[in-house]
């Protein structure tokens, strides 16, 4: 079965390319809190307007809760992930998949001329997938009941 051919620059045209952001100095409980707020799993961590980090839930359960630390007084910067995989508006989405899998991360900053364009989750490649595979069955079908032109 051929991979998806969608871009993640056409995927965030269509999700959105709205970037929730942190800064590194600002409180676990404060990303917690946004996060929890706009229905969120990580903010992307800049500091001077670039990528400093990615922090998530993953980070908060790992590096706060299960370390005993207090989220009041531990800030971002101490605890965020810094070893980031990042992918480009050109990359496909079957890249994408593949990058989170090896890399066991489940949020891509986008990222263009060194500035986030946006955040892809793992939940939006699946729906994008999905989508897609609807297409074809519905596509297959068509040409199954001699709907489809020749």
């Amino acid at each position: 079965m051929k991979g998806s051919s969608v871009s993640v620059g056409t995927l965030l045209d269509r999700k959105g390319r709205r970037v929730f952001s942190i800064a590194p100095e600002a409180s676990v409980y404060s990303a917690i809190e946004q996060m929890a707020d706009r229905g969120i799993g990580a903010l992307v961590v800049l500091q001077d307007g670039r990528l400093a980090g990615v922090f998530s839930e993953r980070d908060y359960t790992r590096k706060v809760i299960l370390a005993g630390r207090s989220s009041r007084e531990t800030e971002v910067g101490e605890i965020m992930s810094t070893d980031l995989v990042t992918v480009a508006p050109t990359d496909g989405v079957n890249h994408c998949l593949r990058l989170m899998t090896e890399n066991r991360v489940r949020h891509l900053p986008v990222v263009a001329d060194g500035f986030v364009v946006g955040v892809l989750s793992i939940g939006d490649l699946v729906k994008q997938v999905i989508a897609e595979q609807e297409d074809t069955i519905d596509h297959l079908h068509s040409y199954i009941a001699g709907a489809y032109p020749s």
